[in-house]
């Protein structure tokens, strides 16, 4: 899906996405990753959702986000409370939804110039036209 039309700006905004993958200000990735406003996108070396461990929020944490939003796939998923327990006690806020949700979310948070951090698993070891694993 389309979010509207927009050339490289000085944020990064989320234009699109679909199963497979999304856009960073026009710019496809097919692979897990994290965007912050200000920064240009990374990837995240958690391909799956249960791949996800506490390090991979240490990592996130590095940058001293207000809120961390997990986009989980096609439907939300809720990740352990153990694994985010180091940006609890930092009093860095994590909500899991699905990555379209996460998506939205991401583009009004960082519009009323939040330091939000968007953390999406792209799984692509899914058949999207099946629905079932590769």
């Amino acid at each position: 899906m389309k979010l509207h039309a927009s050339d490289t700006q000085k944020y990064q905004t989320v234009t699109g996405y679909d199963e497979t993958g999304v856009e960073i200000n026009a710019q496809r990735y097919n692979y897990s990753l994290i965007v912050l406003p200000e920064i240009p996108p990374r990837a995240w070396d958690a391909p799956t959702f249960e791949s996800i461990t506490a390090e991979h929020f240490a990592t996130i944490g590095d940058d001293n986000p207000d809120v961390v939003i997990l986009g989980t796939g096609a439907r939300q998923r809720f990740i352990h409370p153990r694994l985010t327990a180091a940006l609890t006690m930092r009093r860095i806020g994590v909500e899991c939804m699905d990555s379209q949700a996460a998506c939205r979310t991401y583009n009004i948070l960082m519009g009323e110039g939040r330091k939000v951090t968007l953390a999406l698993v792209i799984d692509n070891s899914i058949d999207h036209t099946e629905g079932k694993t590769a």
